[in-house]
């Protein structure tokens, strides 16, 4: 499956430390030009634990009542962590449940750069 840089996936995701994957959602972040020419993409967890991403610049807030949360296809509010990211083939995608909008993968860079510390 060819996936976009935005599209909210379901895949199988590892456990911390091995012993299995459960099937999850996850944002693509990786740039539509390697997707385009790489068999693998770089994905970020997206969790339904959401009680510090107030506190948290590594991690955004999808609230299914806004904009972002009803393109992304996800049934909860959900928050991205950019905590935990993986590289996985894009063959293993089970499928694109949604797409999050232009101004909300502006918000992700910031969380991308907090994550990494490249400010």
């Amino acid at each position: 499956m060819n996936v976009k840089r935005g599209d909210v996936v379901l895949v199988p995701f590892p456990f911390a430390g091995g012993g299995g994957v459960k099937r999850r959602p996850a944002l693509v972040v990786q740039s539509d030009h390697n997707n385009s020419r790489l068999a693998n993409t770089i994905l970020a967890q997206i969790t339904t634990r959401i009680r510090f991403v107030a506190n948290e610049p590594t991690q955004l807030l999808l609230e299914l009542s806004s904009h972002a949360g009803k393109q992304s296809g996800l049934l909860h509010d959900s928050a991205v962590s950019y905590e935990n990211l993986i590289t996985v083939l894009q063959a293993d995608v089970v499928r694109v449940i949604g797409t999050l909008p232009d101004d909300t993968m502006l918000q992700i860079n910031d969380c991308l750069k907090a994550a990494l510390s490249l400010d």
